[in-house]
């Protein structure tokens, strides 16, 4: 949660995590904790390149899917899901609590378009109990990521 503090203050950015009285693990969780919309949810998706092992991070609304053949096709190689060990070693952070920024290293990353529907999203802080709200346009900004379609 430090790591994802630092990085929204360094980028100027209110960095108002809130700590839910429950688990925010899955985005039904997470909005209902949140009061927001399931979509307003940024899940943080990361797969692995079978050959590479090199993590991507897909930025996903709460109901979407990431198509794995279109995320291929984004990555430049064939994806499949990174296992427990593999996200924390990248990130620093456990499946279920994994931040869209404050990572250990950069992590190339691509953004749902549908997140851009809204005013304000939620995402992991670094814990499975702590989220924050953001502008999608600061979040895409902070990010680095691609705006891409690759859900199903």
């Amino acid at each position: 949660m430090a790591r994802v503090r630092a990085a929204l203050e360094a980028a100027g950015l209110e960095a108002g995590i809130v700590e839910m009285p429950s688990e925010t693990r899955t985005a039904q969780q997470a909005a209902a904790a949140a009061g927001c919309s399931l979509d307003q949810i940024v899940k943080s998706i990361i797969f692995a390149g079978t050959g590479s092992g090199r993590i991507f991070l897909f930025l996903t609304a709460g109901g979407n899917r990431v198509d794995p053949g279109r995320a291929s096709e984004l990555a430049g190689e064939p994806l499949g899901r990174a296992d427990a060990d593999l996200v924390r070693r990248h990130t620093g952070f456990a499946i279920g609590g994994v931040a869209p920024v404050g990572h250990l290293s950069p992590v190339p990353s691509f953004w749902d378009p549908r997140l851009n529907d809204f005013d304000r999203v939620w995402a992991a802080a670094g814990t499975p109990r702590h989220v924050f709200p953001a502008a999608p346009d600061d979040l895409l900004r902070l990010t680095g990521a691609r705006v891409a379609p690759f859900t199903a």
